[in-house]
């Protein structure tokens, strides 16, 4: 699946750890998404954006916050003047979910 296939897709409710994925997956799925990495636990994914401002910064977030909440997913976010760190997991699976691979695909493509 490539950055756009993943883009396309939606969320859908994950829980249980039936749906966390293997490690074969997780790397399969991490190759489409540029500049992104995997935790040491391998229970997140994260990537940093960098941004010429604050108010840019703050425009990046708001449009990942609008998207996040109409998946219903929701990653941790760090956020300063001029950068912003994206961290997708999925709790109710203990680690990432197919969820956190489509919502880190939508965050690249809103740039």
């Amino acid at each position: 699946m490539n950055l756009q296939q993943l883009a396309n897709e939606h969320c859908q409710p994950r829980k249980g750890a039936e749906h966390a994925l293997d490690n074969a997956r997780t790397n399969e799925l991490l190759r489409a998404l540029p500049g992104w990495s995997l935790a040491a636990d391998g229970k997140a994914i994260s990537k940093n954006f960098k941004f010429s401002d604050f108010h840019r910064t703050i425009g990046f977030v708001n449009a990942l916050a609008y998207f996040a909440n109409r998946e219903d997913h929701h990653p941790d976010l760090e956020v300063g003047y001029g950068h912003c760190r994206v961290r997708w997991s999925t709790h109710d699976v203990g680690g990432l979910s197919l969820n956190d691979f489509i919502c880190a695909a939508k965050t690249e493509v809103l740039l």
